[in-house]
């Protein structure tokens, strides 16, 4: 049995303002997952690319909708030469490609044209991300949609009646079809991306909010709350990726030794 087949919960939640019922992967809501970009991502091509610093920027970005291309060719003009690697290249030959039915951001080198590479002064990572942060705004209203809400699925199905059931759970390597498959590793099955202090729906907020509204969040924060106090027979499903990980007696539950700092971490997908 994988990793994320194995025994889940689950909460739901009806939306206050809509005809529609919302369903959150608690396991995955309450553990300590986080982006390791630069930290030992090892990437979803089909070996181990850790040297590369791509994360999951190597296949370019599927924009959902004409909005979410708007919104990024808009903050794409924002972009200074310190902060973008290949501005150049994006402005003067564009930021978007076809492939089929689809619209993706462009590949440079064999990644993401938004993905400064390591060689880069300002060091590797997501330029809309850098920038958003160096304007002190949030990277979910600089970044394509899919980057920003990853390791975030939302799936809706809409029943006879009308009725709408959204899942919000994280990205598994079946979502992506047959290619999640051939990606030699993938963070929400692997135990080196759960090492955060403070748990996904903390550490996602704006996030979870943006993917559902302020009152369906404010419900579900105040019931994981209280899941996470929960202790013996009633605490709540450890995530399948943490379940079997033992904690060296003299270290953190994320590894450090305690009164240990970390060094700073900015998220990049």
């Amino acid at each position: 049995m994988s990793q994320t087949a194995a025994v889940r919960e689950w909460v739901s939640i009806e939306d206050p303002e809509e005809e529609r019922t919302w369903v959150f992967d608690v396991a995955f809501l309450l553990s300590g997952w986080e982006c390791i970009f630069g930290r030992g991502c090892k990437g979803v091509l089909d070996h181990d690319a850790t040297e590369l610093v791509q994360g999951c920027c190597s296949h370019g970005a599927h924009f959902t909708d004409q909005d979410d291309i708007d919104r990024v060719e808009r903050q794409t003009q924002r972009l200074r030469p310190d902060q973008w690697q290949f501005r150049k290249e994006g402005l003067t030959r564009g930021v978007l490609r076809r492939q089929g039915e689809e619209t993706l951001s462009r590949r440079v080198k064999g990644a993401c044209i938004f993905l400064n590479r390591p060689e880069f002064p300002g060091g590797a990572g997501c330029a809309l991300h850098r920038a958003a942060l160096e304007a002190e705004e949030r990277p979910l209203d600089w970044k394509p949609e899919v980057c920003w809400q990853l390791p975030l699925r939302r799936e809706d199905t809409v029943a006879a009646d009308g009725h709408v059931t959204s899942t919000v759970a994280q990205w598994d390597r079946r979502h992506w079809g047959g290619g999640g498959e051939d990606f030699h590793w993938w963070c929400t099955e692997a135990p080196d991306a759960f090492i955060g202090r403070s748990p996904v729906y903390e550490t996602m907020r704006d996030e979870l909010v943006a993917i559902s509204n302020e009152a369906v969040y404010e419900e579900l924060a105040e019931y994981l709350a209280t899941m996470r106090r929960r202790r013996g027979a009633n605490k709540p499903l450890p995530h399948p990726a943490e379940a079997g990980r033992a904690v060296q007696l003299g270290q953190t539950r994320n590894g450090r030794k305690p009164g240990q700092s970390a060094a700073p971490v900015v998220r990049q997908s």
